[in-house]
């Protein structure tokens, strides 16, 4: 989990922190990037890439800002850590 929230919590905490690039928005350019990253044992973001994305700029921009995330509490399997893929779109509207 993302600082003792859900999904919602970490989709606030990136989108508070997103800036929408002007080369995007001076085209008129938005949409969906859907990212994959990986959540380790030790509650870090690691791997974080492009799944599926709308512009250079946007996908750049979204991979910035989860990459900086802070430390998740790591996914737990039978009383042992253990690393959770996530997949999670990021969504720029203008």
């Amino acid at each position: 989990s993302f600082q003792g929230g859900d999904i919602n919590h970490f989709t606030n905490w990136v989108n508070s922190r997103l800036v929408y690039p002007e080369i995007a928005k001076a085209n008129g350019i938005q949409g969906r990037v859907t990212l994959q990253f990986t959540v380790e044992k030790d509650g870090s973001v690691t791997e974080v890439k492009v799944v599926r994305g709308v512009d250079p700029s946007l996908e750049k921009e979204a991979v910035r800002v989860v990459s900086m995330s802070p430390k998740w509490s790591p996914g737990r399997n039978k009383d042992r850590n253990v690393p959770v893929i996530y997949t999670f779109p990021v969504i720029f509207s203008l």
